[in-house]
């Protein structure tokens, strides 16, 4: 009789630990730009491991850890959407913390030498003057090769001054960028490129084949191509 209360305990508690397991699973925070905390730290740590991410494993979630989550989408055949939800949390071998992720510090910025939406606006208008006519992809990669300008040691490290730099843009030196008037594609595209997504692969240069250019410019190693732009480093 011992023996069969003790078997109907042990079949009673793996049969609530079948279906209590799965409620656990379920309350895992959705990761995404802008969170903090240790469930961020262990998604670092684990594509630091993996060899996808070489930022700090800080448990802030800025624009390295979301490029480094793309990467990692994108070669496992997930949704590529730089966010670690409940399938991503899976294919990295996580269950996710019980801890909700905390907001970032006030005064975290996701891109050195860009802040604020002034630099936010100017972006989005560089965007709908130089490829407002492009798939949306193609706006999010004008959108990273300024980025990644402003990162390069070789451009300034500013957003205004990568923009303004003389004869970097067409659409400045015309003055198409103040002219634009559809900036709600263009904004969410500058925005998906502040938040990490590449699609140019750290690109710092693009043009359109169709027009004229400086024969330099194909000296440049080509990454992608997208719509009608080249991009290359």
């Amino acid at each position: 009789m011992l023996t069969t209360l003790l078997m109907a305990i042990l079949t009673g508690t793996a049969l609530l630990g079948y279906y209590w397991l799965p409620a656990v699973r379920a309350q895992a925070p959705t990761l995404y730009w802008g969170t903090a905390g240790s469930d961020v730290r262990a998604v670092q740590s684990r594509l630091s491991d993996w060899g996808y991410y070489n930022g700090p494993v800080d448990g802030v979630f800025g624009a390295e850890t979301s490029a480094a989550i793309r990467e990692f989408q994108r070669l496992n055949g997930l949704t590529v959407d730089g966010l670690v939800g409940e399938e991503t949390w899976a294919a990295l071998g996580l269950p996710g913390g019980p801890a909700r992720a905390a907001a970032a510090p006030a005064n975290y910025k996701p891109t050195t030498g860009v802040s604020g939406s002034q630099d936010l606006n100017l972006l989005a208008r560089v965007v709908a003057a130089e490829a407002g006519g492009e798939p949306y992809q193609g706006q999010v990669a004008v959108a990273s090769v300024i980025l990644n300008r402003v990162k390069a040691s070789s451009f300034p490290n500013t957003l205004p001054g990568v923009v303004y730099q003389p004869l970097a843009f067409e659409s400045v030196s015309n003055g198409l960028v103040w002219r634009v008037t559809d900036l709600s594609s263009p904004m969410r595209a500058a925005q998906d490129a502040m938040n990490g997504w590449d699609p140019t692969y750290g690109s710092l240069f693009f043009w359109n084949p169709a027009k004229p250019v400086n024969r330099w410019i194909w000296t440049r190693d080509i990454v992608v191509r997208i719509g009608k732009h080249v991009f290359a480093r």
